[in-house]
């Protein structure tokens, strides 16, 4: 398994009337935590773009247990549990950072597509990356 954790705040542009984060705001924090888990293993999107390869999100998952609230801090942690074949998942947790309390956890798939949009295996780079991560982290 490949886990990074991302942190970031809860700003006021985040909330909704009743102070909560708006629903959708999660899915940025995944985004977000998603190119930063990415950059740790020196894999920058713009660079497997510039080859010709996208990832596409095609299923977005997200259960909603507790409200994170203006100026909380939280703590995204986010996996890469095996290597990509047709598809990549990667997996979300996200937590209070005061107390450690799970907020929110969720999913996204993603395809390997070329600009057109066609489906294409996943770059060589990307996969052989991603695996030696895996396989580091497993030997421990």
């Amino acid at each position: 398994m490949i886990k990074f954790t991302y942190k970031t705040k809860v700003y006021y542009k985040d909330v909704d009337q009743m102070g909560v984060v708006y629903y959708n705001r999660y899915y940025e924090y995944f985004e977000a935590a998603r190119t930063e888990l990415l950059q740790s293993m020196s894999i920058d999107v713009t660079s497997i773009e510039n080859e010709g390869y996208f990832l596409p999100v095609i299923t977005s998952h997200c259960d909603y247990k507790v409200g994170a609230n203006f100026e909380d801090i939280l703590l995204v942690n986010t996996m890469i549990n095996k290597p990509p074949k047709a598809t990549m998942r990667i997996d979300y947790e996200i937590y209070r950072s005061s107390n450690n309390e799970l907020l929110v956890t969720g999913y996204t798939i993603h395809a390997f597509t070329d600009q057109s949009g066609k489906a294409v295996k996943p770059p060589k780079g990307l996969v052989h990356i991603l695996k030696s991560n895996i396989q580091s982290i497993g030997s421990d």
